[in-house]
């Protein structure tokens, strides 16, 4: 179970990583084709998704984190934390932009969540 956590839990932070990349570098050569809009709608909020992509690196940054920590139980406070922290952006996300944010960041999460709270 433990190892099945962990893979998880990197599965959302390079997921997290990847939308750093995507909303930092990325939003005006592979944006238009990843969130179906214009280039122009995505140059006039370049700024505004570079911030975003800032935001999706502390999540990544957090959930790596959870690699260093040897206390089992300061790790899951701190995964716990940090993917509830996804999960909470993911559910607005989809409440706010598209359904599509639920199930690629919402749901990794609280599967996560779920695990390391049977565990």
């Amino acid at each position: 179970m433990d190892l099945i956590i962990k893979v998880l839990i990197g599965l959302v932070a390079f997921i997290h990583c990847y939308i750093l990349w995507l909303e930092m570098f990325a939003w005006t050569t592979r944006g238009p084709k990843a969130f179906n809009k214009s280039l122009q709608e995505l140059e006039n909020s370049k700024v505004l998704a570079a911030n975003q992509g800032l935001y999706n690196g502390f999540l990544a940054a957090g959930l790596i984190w959870t690699f260093f920590i040897s206390d089992a139980q300061w790790h899951n406070y701190v995964a716990l934390f940090f993917l509830s922290c996804v999960a909470v952006a993911g559910i607005y996300g989809a409440l706010t932009v598209t359904k599509k944010i639920f199930y690629i960041q919402a749901v990794p999460a609280i599967l996560v969540i779920v695990l390391i709270m049977m565990r």
